[in-house]
């Protein structure tokens, strides 16, 4: 399996040893040894994949690079985070995805009707089985701890991903903004509940004017 380390937070090392790592296509900034590289399709696998993709406007590629050496990514410095997976599912915008190791599924879920963050509005990719995947933030990510005491609410456009037992809801009519008097339109935030972390990061990606 191949090795993901951070050098410095904004470039993510993986060393490989004959395996292979898929990554946001263009992300690549260097590496050493002998590396293949194939361009893929990204946001899921299949028909269905394809389906989701034209429903979101998504247009993420993937590429995949395989062999012996040191491959390093980087997301025009973005801050970069390891999220280590022992056969749980990780929920992540697909556009904080930059890399997985290969072995990992990738696939496309639907979260609901939210219509805010950037070509994601219906559908979140989903990361699962065991391995390490790096998602990046604009700024350093908080990850907050979601317990059944201690529910968590989440401006649209400062989530990034989460993991775990959580339940997604989407409130409308309600955002940080209109509580301060600041909003226009109706907007909403993401509420979690259950056992679980959520990955927030402390800017917020351009949401569509934050409403629905």
């Amino acid at each position: 399996m191949a090795t993901f380390r951070l050098q410095g937070s904004k470039v993510l090392a993986v060393d490989m040893t004959g395996d292979a790592v898929k990554a946001k296509n263009g992300s690549m900034v260097a590496y050493d040894g002998q590396m293949a590289f194939k361009k893929m399709s990204g946001g899921g696998e299949g028909i269905r994949g394809m389906v989701t993709r034209r429903l979101t406007g998504e247009s993420m590629t993937v590429m995949e690079v395989k062999g012996n050496g040191t491959c390093y990514f980087a997301d025009r410095a973005s801050e970069i985070n390891l999220v280590s997976l022992q056969g749980d599912r990780l929920w992540v915008e697909a556009s904080n995805l930059l890399a997985t190791d290969a072995g990992l599924r990738t696939g496309t879920t639907f979260t609901g009707l939210r219509g805010a963050t950037q070509g994601n509005g219906l559908f979140t990719t989903t990361v699962e089985g065991h391995g390490q995947a790096a998602i990046v933030s604009d700024g350093p990510a908080v990850v907050l701890r979601v317990t059944a005491q201690y529910p968590l609410s989440v401006d649209p456009g400062a989530y990034i991903a989460h993991q775990g037992n959580l339940q997604q809801h989407f409130q409308s009519g309600v955002t940080f903004r209109t509580l301060l008097g600041e909003g226009s339109g109706e907007a909403f935030q993401i509420r979690f509940e259950g056992e679980g972390l959520v990955y927030v990061q402390p800017s917020e990606r351009n949401t569509i004017g934050g409403d629905v």
